[in-house]
Order: structure tokens, then C-alpha cells, then sequence
């Protein structure tokens, strides 16, 4: 079973970050306001950034951690840049703030960038539109 880890931008520009194991449903979900909390009076709502995984808990791994994120790292993820991903991450540790992730895993840095394969998403150049 794949269980995936996603990134929604909402209709007021804030983001949101999941995990499910179906992720047009879920997303659907989101579209329709069915899922009451952030995203329901926040429509509409576009998938961003999405990747895979093979179990429930490396999606959930991934979507604690990209939700302790800032704005500015998110919209690196969701360019692909990977450099300025780990550039905001040392300039935020280097900073002396805490964390304000909502869990710690036992995953690294290297093994996050290994793992998380971004699927193509809508609006984005030269890929293909999920609909």
C-alpha cells in the first residue's frame, strides 16, 4: 500500500500539510470542505507538493516535519530546491530558535531528501496536472 505526505495551498495562501493512503480522496475531501479544521473555510485549495511512501508512519514522519517548517522553506520544497531547503534549515538552527516541529523522528536530514520523491502537481511547469 503507498501512504502519501502532501502540501495544500489554501484559498487565504496559508498552508497545509497531510498524510493519507488515498490521496485523490483526500484531497477531494479538502476540495468539498468535508474535513473540518484548517482547510475548510480556507478554500479553495491546491495541491502543491506531494510524495510517497511505502508505510503509514514515514508519511507521518515527513508531514510532522514539514509542518515545523517556515513558509519560506515550504515554498523551497515546493520549488524542488533542495539547496535552499538546507540553506533555511542551518540559517534557522544557527539562529538559536527552538523547534517548533510537531514531533521529532528518528529520520535525518540526508534520509528526508533521499526519501521524499515530489509527484508532479498542478500549476506547476513542465509537469504533468494532477486533476
Amino acid at each position: 500500500m503507498t501512504f502519501w505526505c502532501y502540501l495544500l495551498r489554501c484559498g487565504d495562501g496559508s498552508f497545509y500539510c497531510g498524510h493519507t493512503d488515498n490521496l485523490e480522496a483526500r484531497i477531494g475531501q479538502h476540495h468539498t470542505g468535508a474535513i473540518d479544521g484548517h482547510t475548510k473555510h480556507r478554500r479553495p485549495v491546491s495541491l502543491v507538493w506531494s510524495a510517497d511512501f511505502s508505510t503509514r508512519l514515514e508519511a507521518l514522519e515527513v508531514e510532522r516535519r514539514i509542518k515545523g517548517w517556515t513558509r519560506a522553506k515550504k515554498e523551497a520544497l515546493i520549488a524542488g530546491d533542495w539547496d535552499r531547503v538546507s540553506l533555511l534549515a542551518r540559517n534557522r538552527h544557527s539562529a538559536g530558535r527552538p523547534s517548533t516541529s510537531s514531533g521529532r523522528t528518528a529520520k535525518g536530514w540526508s534520509d528526508l531528501q533521499k526519501s521524499v520523491r515530489p509527484e508532479p502537481v498542478e500549476g506547476r511547469p513542465d509537469t504533468e496536472t494532477i486533476t
